[in-house]
This record gives structure tokens, C-alpha cells and sequence, in this order.
């Protein structure tokens, strides 16, 4: 992990948050995850939750076993010691199924024509990208992937949607994502994933975490119900 200069400050009284930089990019996407996976290993109960973002890692810790100068030298320590293997530096590479069309995305075609492409060529495009997990909400499960590719790029809707199905693909400005649950929502619609984003009863309840890359793989109608998927 390259050495980044770190803005770290008091958040509250067990508490503090680390800036990574300014603008989120993959590399300090991946610098966030490591963190916080090297924190969670070398601090153990001393810690009460750690929430990434996208290129911020708050750190809540227990107040009754340490303060936030040892916190703060954890943090430093974290940052500077990491092992400088590949795989850390990559995250885990995760595939969802999309199955992209007209029925599936009903803004799909506008995205295209407002891009002077065809349907195929958007669809070729998002799935050809390798984004990176930047951050995880609004809602459990909900991660926000960039970049989009700027030709397919599209502003959130003026009007949001009261109703976003569950595993809908979206895209708004240069990130894409998928809902995790049926929800309002304001992103363009361009497929639909059978994937779950988010289930509490399973372990890991995400198939994906902060600092993980995502590739979209395309589907067909009958794969996408044969996965579970629904219309």
C-alpha cells in the first residue's frame, strides 16, 4: 500500500475518522478496505464497529479499554505496516449477472440514445468495466461502484421512481449499483441482477465489500428466473 498522507480526527467521544484524500479513486478505495481489515485483526475487542466510506474509515472504539491516542497510533500503524501483496492491494474480484433489456431496464433505451449508441453497445460497455466498491449504503447492501465509463454516464432522474425493484442496475453520474431491496430511487434502470445484495441470514451477509472490484456479466431472460430472479 503506497504511504498516504492521513487526516486523522475526533468524531466523538469514542471515536475517530480517517481521510484518505479528498476525491474517491480505486487506490483509496483499497486503502480504506485494508485498513480497516488490519484494524479489525490488531485491535480485536478494543474496537465497537469500523464504517468505511468512500474514502474515509470512521473507527468507533471502546472508551473503558483505550483512548484515542493509542487509537490514533493503531490507526498510524495500520497504515504504515500492511503486507504489499497483490491480492491485498486488488480486493476480491466478484461477478454479478445482469440481465439487461428493454423489459428489465426501462431506461435503457434513453441512455443509449442520449449517447448516440445502441442498446448493445451501452450493455457491452457496463459490462465490459471493472468497477470498484467505494463505499456501502444508503442501505444495507446498497455499494456504490465506479467508475462508469463517461460515454454511458447519466444523471440521476429529476423525478426519482417510487418504486426501484429489488436487484435493479442502475447508473447515475459516473457510478453504478444495485438496489438490495424494493425501494424509491432516482437512478436510470438498466437491468436487473438475481443476485442477493444483502441477506442478514447468510455469512457474509454482502457478496461484496469496500475495496472489492465488481464485473457485470450479461444474462438472458431465462437465466436470470432460472437464478431466482424475478419480473
Amino acid at each position: 500500500m503506497s504511504q498516504t498522507k492521513l487526516d486523522i480526527s475526533i468524531a466523538g467521544e469514542n471515536a475517530l475518522i480517517v481521510y484518505f484524500g479528498t476525491e474517491p479513486n480505486a487506490q483509496i478505495a483499497a486503502q480504506v478496505s485494508q485498513t480497516a481489515e488490519h484494524l479489525r485483526q490488531s485491535m480485536g475487542d478494543l474496537l465497537i464497529d469500523l464504517v468505511p466510506s468512500y474514502a474515509s474509515l470512521l473507527v468507533i472504539y471502546n472508551p473503558l479499554q483505550t483512548d484515542h491516542y493509542s487509537v490514533r497510533a493503531q490507526i498510524r500503524s495500520a497504515t504504515q505496516n500492511l503486507l504489499q501483496s497483490s491480492e491485498q492491494q486488488q480486493g476480491n474480484l466478484v461477478s454479478l449477472p445482469s440481465y439487461y433489456s428493454l423489459e428489465s431496464g426501462p431506461d435503457l433505451q434513453r441512455l443509449a440514445d442520449n449517447a448516440s449508441l445502441s442498446v448493445e453497445q451501452v450493455i457491452e460497455i457496463h459490462q465490459q468495466t471493472e468497477y470498484r466498491v467505494y463505499a456501502i449504503g444508503f442501505a444495507p447492501g446498497f455499494a456504490y461502484l465506479g467508475e462508469v465509463d463517461e460515454r454511458i454516464a447519466a444523471p440521476r432522474l429529476a423525478t426519482p421512481r417510487q418504486k426501484v425493484p429489488r436487484g435493479a442496475v442502475a447508473i447515475a453520474d459516473r457510478q453504478t449499483a444495485v438496489y438490495p431491496a424494493q425501494s424509491p430511487g432516482g437512478w436510470n434502470l438498466i437491468g436487473l441482477c438475481p443476485e442477493p445484495m444483502f441477506d442478514p441470514s447468510a455469512s457474509p451477509s454482502m457478496p461484496v465489500q469496500v475495496g472489492d472490484r465488481v464485473r457485470f456479466s450479461a444474462i438472458d431472460r431465462e437465466q436470470y428466473l432460472a437464478l431466482g430472479g424475478v419480473l
